[in-house]
């Protein structure tokens, strides 16, 4: 022991990664207490159906995030080894295959919605609101499969950062005013909507920020 020093560059460097991931879990957070606020104006039914879809969506994405731990070292170990072609190759399958997930994940969704609500016990109100939340949010799906593949390759190669501003406007900037905007229509049915858009908006700035990976990081090798 006496001969263990803390190396303070590696320990800034493990924490130049890790701070937007601990950042991006508490927003989640942030997210739902905010999105609760938002759905108990309606009922607490509406509240019960996020809830609901929390525990669901979790089957879907957890497929794809467990891709997304497993890629993370294959595309650092080729960016170190400067192997550009294995490099775009290990994102580009995850990518796809990350879509085809959420995309069989939201025709799921379409497809037998009640199926999912009725192990809940679902009653007839929350079929009512859960069935159309569960489609629309779900619209999203691909979307997000595509921004969280991209997100791996951000915290690969060390651009973890460009993760966490992709979660804080998505959920933060975006999602919850949203769908507090679209609360004041009056139906709770729109409220879900604020997730696609969010997705959209999450979208475009994983292809902004991937471009720019591509061209200071990935090109020059």
């Amino acid at each position: 022991l006496s001969h263990i020093r803390f190396h303070w560059d590696t320990v800034k460097e493990i924490y130049r990664v890790g701070i937007p991931s601990i950042v991006m879990m508490s927003i989640s957070s942030i997210m739902n207490f905010g999105l609760n606020q938002i759905l108990i104006v309606f009922s607490t039914t509406a509240t019960a159906v996020f809830g609901v879809y929390f525990k669901l969506q979790s089957f879907i994405f957890m497929p794809v995030f467990g891709l997304n731990n497993g890629v993370v070292p294959i595309v650092a170990y080729n960016f170190g080894a400067r192997k550009k072609d294995r490099l775009l190759e290990a994102s580009r399958l995850s990518t796809r295959y990350a879509v085809m997930i959420m995309t069989v994940g939201m025709l799921l969704f379409w497809v037998i919605p009640n199926v999912f609500l009725g192990i809940f016990d679902a009653s007839d109100k929350m079929l009512a609101i859960g069935i159309p939340a569960l489609r629309i949010i779900s619209v999203g799906f691909p979307l997000a499969g595509y921004a969280i593949m991209k997100g791996s390759v951000f915290q690969a190669l060390g651009k973890s950062i460009y993760s966490m501003n992709i979660s804080i406007i998505r959920q933060l900037v975006v999602l919850l005013p949203a769908a507090f905007l679209l609360s004041r229509l009056g139906e709770v049915t729109y409220v879900w909507l604020a997730f696609p858009i969010a997705e959209i908006v999450g979208l475009t700035f994983s292809i902004i920020y991937s471009r720019k990976i591509h061209r200071e990081m990935i090109d020059v090798l």
